[in-house]
C-alpha cells in the first residue's frame, strides 16, 4: 500500500466519525433558532396595535414556496444565534466603555435594566417631609401634605402659602421606593415663590429633604424636564418604582392665562444617593 492510499484511508474514518457530531450540532442550534424565531414571534405580535373592528380585513397571505426561504437565507441553522449573539457582545462591550468614560452610548430605552444605578442608595421607611432645602438656588422651605384638586390634579398649596412646598400624601414619602412627588408655585401676583428658580437645576445638583423622624434624604438631580401640561408623561414621572427618587414639580414655559395659566410643567428628577441624622 502507498502512503498516498494509506492517507486517503485515514481522513475517509475521520470524515465518517466527524459526521454525527456534526450532525447532532446542527440539530442542537436549529433548536436553539427556533426558540429564538418563536419569541420574536410573540414579541412582535404583543406590541401591534389592535386594529378598527369595522375594517376590513387583509387578504390572506399566500403560503411561501417550499425551500424559498432556504435558498434565500442558506442553509446554515445557526445564523439567528450568530446575529444574536454578535448583538448581544456589542451591547456589553459599549456599557463597558461606559463604565470607564462615563459617556452615554446606548439610548435610555435601550439599556433599560442593563445599567447598573447610579450610586448605591439606601431606602427609607415611611416618614412625611416637613422641609426642603436646595442650597444651589437657595432654597429652603417649609413642606406640608396635599391631596388630590377636584379636577382630579395633584393639589398645589394656597396662594397664602406660595414660600412653602406641598408632598403628594397619596404617594411614597421621600426615601421609601418610588417617586416622592413635591410641588410649589413658580411665582404669584407680588412675586417669585418657592419654586421659581427650579429651572436652573442641573444634572449632580443636591436636594435635601428633612422628615418627621429627623432624618434627612438627599437626592441627586438626574434631569430636568419641561413638558407641555395637557401631555405630560405620566409614567415617565409617577411610574418608576425601581429605586427611591423624587420630583418637584412646579409652572414654567408661556404665559396663556385662564385656568391653565402657564403652558407647561416643570420637572425635576432626582435619585436618593444618601441619607443622615438631621439636627
Amino acid at each position: 500500500m502507498t502512503r498516498r492510499s494509506a492517507r486517503a484511508r485515514r481522513d475517509r474514518r475521520a470524515r465518517l466519525r466527524a459526521g454525527p457530531a456534526l450532525r447532532a450540532s446542527g440539530r442542537l442550534l436549529a433548536r436553539v433558532s427556533g426558540r429564538l424565531r418563536r419569541v420574536a414571534g410573540q414579541a412582535v405580535s404583543a406590541s401591534v396595535t389592535t386594529t378598527d373592528p369595522a375594517a376590513r380585513p387583509l387578504p390572506p397571505r399566500r403560503p411561501a414556496a417550499p425551500g424559498s426561504a432556504r435558498h434565500r437565507f442558506g442553509t446554515s441553522p445557526g445564523l439567528p444565534v450568530l446575529a444574536i449573539a454578535a448583538l448581544m457582545v456589542l451591547i456589553v462591550a459599549m456599557l463597558g466603555v461606559e463604565q470607564v468614560t462615563g459617556m452615554s452610548l446606548l439610548p435610555d430605552r435601550l439599556s433599560a435594566g442593563l445599567r447598573p444605578p447610579p450610586k448605591k442608595f439606601p431606602v427609607l421607611p415611611a416618614s412625611h417631609p416637613t422641609s426642603l432645602a436646595i442650597e444651589k438656588i437657595d432654597v429652603r422651605a417649609p413642606v406640608h401634605d396635599v391631596g388630590i384638586a377636584p379636577d382630579g390634579t395633584i393639589a398645589v398649596p394656597d396662594a397664602a402659602r406660595a414660600q412653602e412646598a406641598g408632598w403628594y400624601d397619596q404617594g411614597p414619602t421621600p426615601g421609601q421606593y418610588g417617586p416622592a412627588v413635591i410641588v410649589g408655585h413658580v411665582d404669584t401676583t407680588s412675586g417669585p415663590a418657592v419654586f421659581h428658580k427650579l429651572r436652573e437645576l442641573r444634572s449632580g445638583d443636591e436636594i435635601e429633604v428633612t422628615r418627621t423622624d429627623q432624618r434627612v434624604a438627599v437626592f441627586e438631580v438626574n434631569s430636568v424636564e419641561k413638558f407641555d401640561k395637557g401631555r405630560l408623561p405620566v409614567d415617565e414621572v409617577y411610574g418608576d418604582f425601581s429605586r427611591p427618587s423624587l420630583r418637584l414639580i412646579t409652572c414654567g414655559g408661556q404665559w396663556v392665562g385662564g385656568e391653565t395659566g402657564y403652558a407647561d410643567n416643570v420637572v425635576v428628577f432626582a435619585s436618593l444617593v444618601k441619607a443622615r441624622s438631621g439636627g
